[in-house]
């Protein structure tokens, strides 16, 4: 326990620093690039990915960051830190508050401790399974609801656009789009939604930190087509993703059954 409350002071830190480093790069015009892939990063990504990097990583420990070359000497480690320095990038150009600083803390394949910064929003929020989670420093946890009738379900904003939630559309619970799944994992960890999913392929960055959330909220999280969710692995690609509270989890799953049955 004690140093689970070490690596939580060592994350409650980063968010500091991630705050700091956001709010000295925006004084000025904010640079906005293309990737290989087509995706944008500005410099605010790659300065609190180098800053992050700096502050968490200790000898003996992996890296793996959206914004850093991969290093695979990481899967002989058994602590990794999977970080994403801004995730929702698209709704931070946009001006949206639905992006984030994403750290996760990973033990032998397993997300066990995370921190999550919505500076547009004011919110942080910090957990690990043998401490709780906290947001904005008061203890939270997911909702107890144990069927999907008047549940609020976070989408992806950018699959609702393309149609990906057309099918899930007119159940008998609602379904609000929000930027970022590391935001949509800690909404849901804190109780502010009942659950999340995604069918679509995302990276370990993306969702390190909110799973470890989820976990410390007292929910869970699942890959849907059934693949073991294991952090660290030599490809960072899942895919998918699902949270919901273990209450919830039954509903969810029988409703996802038809959707990935097929696929």
């Amino acid at each position: 326990m004690s140093r689970r409350r070490d690596d939580l002071a060592r994350l409650a830190k980063a968010l500091d620093l991630s705050a700091d480093v956001i709010r000295r790069v925006r004084r000025g015009s904010v640079t906005v690039t293309t990737k290989k892939g087509g995706d944008p990063v500005t410099e605010v990504d790659l300065a609190v990915s180098e800053a992050l990097r700096t502050e968490l990583l200790q000898p003996g420990e992996g890296w793996l960051s959206e914004e850093s070359k991969d290093d695979l000497s990481r899967l002989r480690c058994s602590r990794v830190w999977i970080v994403d320095p801004l995730d929702g990038t698209k709704e931070f150009i946009q001006g949206i508050p639905e992006w984030c600083v994403s750290i996760g803390l990973v033990e032998d394949g397993v997300a066990v401790a995370g921190a999550i910064l919505n500076p547009a929003t004011g919110e942080s929020y910090l957990g690990s399974k043998e401490t709780g989670l906290r947001r904005n420093g008061r203890a939270a946890r997911v909702r107890r609801r144990a069927a999907l009738k008047g549940a609020l379900v976070l989408a992806s904003r950018s699959e609702v656009a393309r149609g990906e939630w057309d099918g899930f559309q007119g159940g008998p619970y609602k379904v609000e789009a929000t930027g970022s799944v590391a935001y949509k994992l800690a909404m849901v960890a804190a109780g502010q939604a009942d659950c999340t999913w995604t069918l679509t392929p995302k990276h370990e960055w993306d969702v390190a930190a909110g799973v470890a959330l989820v976990a410390a909220g007292g929910g869970t999280c699942w890959i849907p087509k059934g693949d073991a969710l294991r952090f660290n692995q030599k490809s960072s690609l899942l895919t998918g993703l699902v949270a919901a509270s273990r209450a919830l989890s039954g509903a969810v799953r029988r409703l996802l059954k038809g959707a990935t049955s097929g696929s």
